[in-house]
């Protein structure tokens, strides 16, 4: 992990991001064909939470697990555990590197994940870059 000078604005950029991209995520229908497209963004949207905290602590991330180490240093309370996230990581590096097809059950859990926990991990995020 690289040390920079905390930014926060870059911080909450990107806290605006990932909230954006996860609304429109969970709009798409959930079929075979868009599962690899869902679980993506999804994933993608709890790493964008995971690098704003660290860039508003001065921290510049270049490993998955360093994020997913942020959000769940959060203490969002949950409904579902926060390395439930991290699930989506393996599910993503499988897409990603090996060739993985996921099903629409694995889709329909991102998104039942995404509705359980985004809003509070999302919440706890913007709370701490904005101290």
């Amino acid at each position: 992990m690289r040390i920079k000078f905390p930014d926060k604005k870059s911080a909450l950029s990107l806290l605006s991001a990932s909230e954006k991209q996860m609304k429109f995520t969970l709009t798409m229908r959930s079929t075979n064909e868009s599962a690899f497209a869902i679980i993506r963004n999804i994933y993608e949207c709890f790493q964008m939470i995971g690098k704003a905290v660290l860039l508003s602590e001065g921290k510049i991330s270049e490993d998955h697990l360093e994020s997913l180490k942020a959000i769940e240093s959060l203490e969002a309370k949950t409904k579902r555990p926060i390395q439930a996230i991290d699930n989506l990581r393996k599910i993503r590096h499988g897409i990603n590197y090996y060739g993985y097809i996921p099903k629409k059950e694995e889709a329909d859990d991102a998104i039942l994940l995404a509705k359980e926990i985004f809003k509070e991990v999302l919440d706890k995020a913007k709370n701490r870059v904005s101290f």
